[in-house]
């Protein structure tokens, strides 16, 4: 616990760094400029044909009758634009964790590397492809625990629990093997994984929850369609500047654990072989003997008693 704390307030000092600052606006450029392009070229498009999907459900038509029959008629326009975000939030989340991942991560663990452990030797345990194939596998699961999630979202208590868990899980995965990669062999990473798991996981659900801050920034009513322009960029800043935090909280634990690690390895000592039995000269010295007259004296029989 005293590691987890120690390391929280590192990576958020850290997080005033101008390098920091500058590899969480470079990520955003790319995110903004991807989310504005598709926006502009697919927006109307993809509304007309959520209208058309929910159109098709019976219910929806019943609901929207009561709605209109209770005077909340106009809140039929905004259900689509509104569901729509709901299912794009997630995926900018997505990419924005993948981003770090991939631009972010290596420069922030080559900065906390130099600055406080440049003593710590670097054993290359971990590979491009390794990190690339891992982040790949753990957010598809992710992404179908998180669909498979949804109806329990409906039930209070789930909501707050189930989404920064599945966020926690999938940072935890990614995260942990990025920072580790060049500084940690492959037995030293398996080993921190493993006696570190809950800890990890712990940082990664707190990490998560950080994460669904972001999504406040969309808690604004009618004014989120007006302010779209805005407002994605901004909730893509803040999802990147949540994901750095968590490279840098990853990292600060994650190298001063490794450290430990190694220190404690170090200072095991292996007793030789031939320690186990001891020298025989020993043995005559403890006895009270000399070992040296006894080594130097020849042996001569007892005689025998004359007949």
């Amino acid at each position: 616990m005293r590691l987890l704390i120690d390391s929280f307030w590192r990576a958020a000092a850290y997080c005033l760094h101008p390098r920091v600052i500058a590899l969480s606006i470079l990520p955003l450029v790319l995110m903004a400029a991807l989310a504005l392009g598709l926006g502009y070229f697919f927006w109307e498009s993809t509304i007309a044909w959520m209208r058309a999907w929910l159109h098709g459900w019976p219910w929806f038509g019943t609901i929207m009758g009561w709605l209109q029959g209770m005077g909340f008629g106009g809140v039929q326009a905004l259900i689509a634009p509104v569901l729509l975000i709901a299912l794009i939030t997630p995926l900018v989340a997505v990419l924005s964790l993948l981003l770090v991942a991939t631009l972010v991560t290596p420069s922030v663990v080559a900065l906390v590397g130099d600055r406080r452990f440049p003593r710590l030797e670097k054993r290359h345990g971990g590979s491009f492809l390794g990190s690339a194939f891992g982040a790949l596998w753990a957010t598809v699961a992710a992404l179908v625990a998180l669909v498979l999630s949804i109806p329990l979202w409906l039930v209070p208590p789930l909501v707050l629990v189930l989404p920064p868990l599945i966020w926690g899980w999938l940072t935890y995965r990614v995260m942990a093997y990025d920072v580790l990669a060049d500084h940690a062999s492959k037995a030293e990473r398996v080993a921190l994984m493993r006696e570190h798991r809950v800890t990890l996981l712990v940082l990664g659900v707190l990490t998560g929850y950080l994460g669904a801050a972001p999504a406040l920034v969309w808690a604004w009513g009618a004014l989120t369609l007006v302010l779209a322009p805005v407002l994605v960029p901004l909730s893509v800043w803040l999802y990147t500047l949540v994901f750095a935090f968590s490279a840098l909280w990853f990292t600060h634990f994650a190298l001063a654990a490794l450290e430990a690690l190694r220190a404690q390895a170090g200072a095991v000592q292996v007793a030789p072989a031939d320690a186990a039995w001891p020298a025989p000269e020993a043995v005559l010295v403890e006895q009270g003997g000399d070992s040296s007259s006894s080594a130097s004296r020849p042996y001569a029989p007892t005689p025998l008693p004359p007949p």
